[in-house]
């Protein structure tokens, strides 16, 4: 009985160790999974795979915003790609890197006794260009005001940084004396700055800086925010105004119609229906009729 079980043992344990190295057998290998280059340069993606696929069939794909889309296929590059990328035995070669090649590509490799697949990240360094500025130039004090910032072009991803009257603003007021008497929350990453709520205190310049460690920061023009009261004196003077000139109009309207300035509808004459006048009667043979209409001269 023990025989038999460590029979049974040996023989799971060999089994595992040959499933083991079949499995290992069929690898494939990178020099990098990320490479960073800037755009316009030349990029390699390395691919190395092991010596048991014996002549396999290679594919690279793209992961990009509308979906997997294929590099090479059918032992040549898609259409999108011609004349730009090149594969050797190894890799995958582009010529010229754009903002658009980044992502993620797979190098795909199979053959009739296996398949294996590696994942590597291609980063297209591209400096800031200068930000998309939103700041209103006139709020009202207690309401939520939000100030944004955006840069779509710059890889990788930028921060943000806001700066008021040419100072930096905190990620928290409570950072700098000069800003602990506002309200605000401000996202870094997204270049976000809401007041809520804003104050007379908030009113100043304010422009954005963006970078991400490739090139030079970049910022927008400065725009210039107030912060106001409701004017309330200003808004019950608008509405006597229209009231007055309301006034005024219907009273311009009744004096020119009493002083018949206005034209007059007219007067509607009665329809006159048109009648058949009776048809007299021309039998000669009816004597009494013909007497009655008839007359002569003696």
């Amino acid at each position: 009985m023990a025989r038999g079980s460590s029979l049974k043992t040996l023989s799971s344990a060999f089994l595992g160790f040959l499933l083991a190295a079949t499995a290992s057998s069929y690898s494939i290998t990178t020099k990098s999974e990320k490479v960073s280059v800037p755009e316009n340069a030349a990029a390699d993606l390395s691919c190395e795979y092991s010596a048991d696929f014996g002549n396999p069939r290679i594919e690279w794909k793209f992961a990009s915003s509308k979906g997997i889309v294929f590099v090479f296929y059918n032992n040549e590059p898609t259409a999108a790609y011609k004349g730009r990328i090149e594969q050797y035995t190894g890799g995958l070669r582009f010529s010229k890197v754009t903002r658009n090649d980044n992502g993620v590509y797979t190098c795909e490799v199979t053959s009739p006794g296996g398949y294996a697949e590696k994942n590597i990240e291609l980063l297209v360094q591209v400096p800031p260009s200068p930000p998309v500025c939103r700041v209103p130039t006139s709020v009202t004090t207690g309401s939520q005001v939000t100030l944004t910032c955006s840069d779509k072009d710059a890889s990788p991803k930028p921060t943000y940084q806001w700066f008021r009257n040419k100072v930096l603003v905190p990620n928290s007021p409570k950072q700098i004396p000069a800003f602990q008497n506002s309200s605000y929350t401000f996202d870094p990453s997204t270049g976000t700055l809401t007041f809520q709520p804003v104050a007379k205190i908030d009113s100043g310049e304010y422009y954005c800086q963006v970078q991400n460690g490739v090139g030079q920061p970049s910022t927008c023009g400065a725009v210039r925010m107030e912060v106001g009261d409701v004017n309330v004196g200003g808004i019950a003077a608008a509405v006597i105004v229209v009231l007055l000139l309301i006034a005024v109009i219907a009273l311009a309207v009744w004096y020119a119609n009493r002083k018949g300035y206005l034209p007059k509808q007219r007067e509607r004459k009665p329809k006159v229906v048109y009648s058949v006048p009776p048809v007299r009667d021309t039998d000669p043979g009816d004597d009494v009729d013909f007497r009655q209409k008839s007359s002569f001269l003696v």
